[in-house]
């Protein structure tokens, strides 16, 4: 895996991401792309990759960053919302991730969403953010800022794309996991360190 450019907690769990694209996939989504970062990671992994976002901006920075020397050529940047069916077409991805998407929308409409562009046999990755409710969320929290201060330093600060749209999650930690797993079933679902959580899920279906 090539060295990202910048670190933030985002990025951070890039590598959880890519750990998790199948063998021998295909065609690769990245959902809300932003600056195309993971996309281009992800270019290794799959015959294709397409990221998606609805920011023009961000679709912007992605495609500067994708036509230097040297980039790879499996890449297509397009201006879309994940959320609109007409805007990528369905059950049509082997892989699709979403990192720090789904609390931009109502939480069942962006799974629901995200599910539908997933193949058959294919896989979804979702990760997530979550707001803190009870003394143990607080308590778990609490515990990522050292961690998040020490790779920060490690890293050269934590930093982004300029532009990139930022809001609050509305669910708490409960609410998220109990929804994630009644709305992707068997999805396997894990609260990280850095104030994140993720979500893997392979739809059924497929064949051998």
């Amino acid at each position: 895996m090539t060295a990202a450019p910048y670190w933030n907690h985002n990025v951070h769990y890039h590598r959880t991401v890519l750990a998790a694209v199948p063998e021998g996939c295909r065609t690769a989504l990245d959902a809300g792309c932003g600056d195309g970062l993971l996309a281009l990671r992800l270019a290794a992994r799959a015959g294709t990759v397409t990221g998606a976002d609805r920011s023009p901006e961000m679709i912007r920075q992605a495609r500067a960053r994708h036509s230097g020397a040297g980039w790879p050529r499996n890449v297509t940047f397009i201006e879309a919302d994940h959320l609109d069916p007409a805007s990528l077409p369905e059950g049509a991805y082997d892989f699709v991730s979403a990192v720090a998407v789904v609390h931009h929308a109502p939480f069942e409409e962006a799974i629901g969403a995200l599910s539908r562009l997933v193949a058959p046999g294919g896989r979804l990755v979702v990760v997530g953010l979550a707001r803190n409710h009870t003394f143990g969320d607080r308590l778990v929290s609490g515990c990522g800022l050292p961690a998040s201060l020490l790779y920060a330093r490690l890293h050269g600060g934590k930093r982004g794309p300029a532009g990139m749209p930022a809001e609050d999650p509305p669910q708490h930690w409960g609410e998220v996991r109990e929804a994630a797993r009644r709305l992707l079933p068997g999805c396997r679902y894990r609260r990280r360190l850095l104030w994140r959580w993720t979500a893997v899920w392979d739809k059924p279906g497929g064949g051998s």
